[in-house]
């Protein structure tokens, strides 16, 4: 919410959607607060982890369920979110047509992530850092097991082919820790910083142990690193984050522009 100055979305039409669909919920905030929001919307948040709390508003629930797997919603969707999901699709393309099916006309699609390995504009992260290096691990194992850390707003291509339309790319920076000047950038470093902080071994152990055969004293090493590296703010580094969203067009447009194909033909 930082980064959006408070919005929880931006693409147009998430404000008035009746059904929303949170994919990868993780422990729920987005959804908790989307529905805290806009409480005539009825918000599905769905992880493979049971962590969400037990408490939510009324118009919000979870499920745990593989979003791989079939989808068994009988109604469609007015919006759906999808954060921070890098490497947890084997096959994008797939998973965006799938995303649209699931759309009503109209509806919209919001996907947030962000690239790997960090920005720097002034050589200040050394390629030998823990820092970079974590990053270039990561990369390594999850490509070897082929869920790359990439997101699906790569998949603009995938977007257009499955029907999307009015496709919107906006790119945002977020520092690792509060090395900006910028106040809003200051304030985005120091909560990525905290994040970071917290996650670091959940990120890195079951890639490095299980994928790339590290010992666990290796990565809590690494790690250690990291969380010295990310507490220099003369080291520079930020996320290149990007946010597309597309819209679902309406029965009307697929038919006048099915018609214009055959006119074509």
């Amino acid at each position: 919410m930082i980064c959006l100055n408070g919005e929880l979305a931006i693409s147009p039409g998430h404000k008035t959607a009746k059904r929303v669909l949170d994919m990868g919920a993780g422990t729920g905030i987005w959804a908790i607060d989307f529905a805290d929001e806009y409480p005539s919307a009825k918000v599905i948040g769905v992880d493979l982890s049971p962590i969400q709390p037990e408490w939510a508003p009324p118009n919000c629930s979870f499920e745990v369920d593989d979003l791989e797997k079939s989808w068994t919603w009988n109604e469609p969707f007015d919006f759906i979110n999808c954060r921070s999901m890098e490497g947890c699709f084997v096959n994008a393309p797939k998973m965006v047509k799938k995303i649209y099916q699931a759309l009503k006309p109209g509806g919209y699609l919001e996907i947030g992530g962000l690239e790997l390995p960090p920005g720097c504009d002034d050589d200040t992260v050394p390629k030998d850092s823990s820092l970079w290096q974590w990053h270039t691990l990561l990369q390594e194992a999850a490509e070897k097991i082929g869920r790359p850390l990439e997101g699906l707003g790569k998949q603009t291509a995938a977007m257009k082919e499955a029907g999307f339309v009015d496709i919107t790319r906006k790119d945002y920076v977020w520092p690792l820790n509060s090395w900006p000047a910028d106040p809003h950038l200051k304030e985005i470093g120091q909560w990525q910083c905290v994040n970071l902080d917290i996650g670091l071994e959940g990120l890195s152990l079951g890639l490095l142990t299980r994928v790339l055969d590290w010992s666990k004293e290796e990565v809590l090493a690494l790690c250690a690193g990291v969380r010295k590296d990310l507490r220099n703010r003369k080291m520079h580094a930020y996320w290149k984050v990007h946010i597309v969203y597309a819209r679902k067009p309406e029965e009307t447009e697929e038919a006048a522009e099915d018609a214009a194909e055959q006119a074509d033909t």
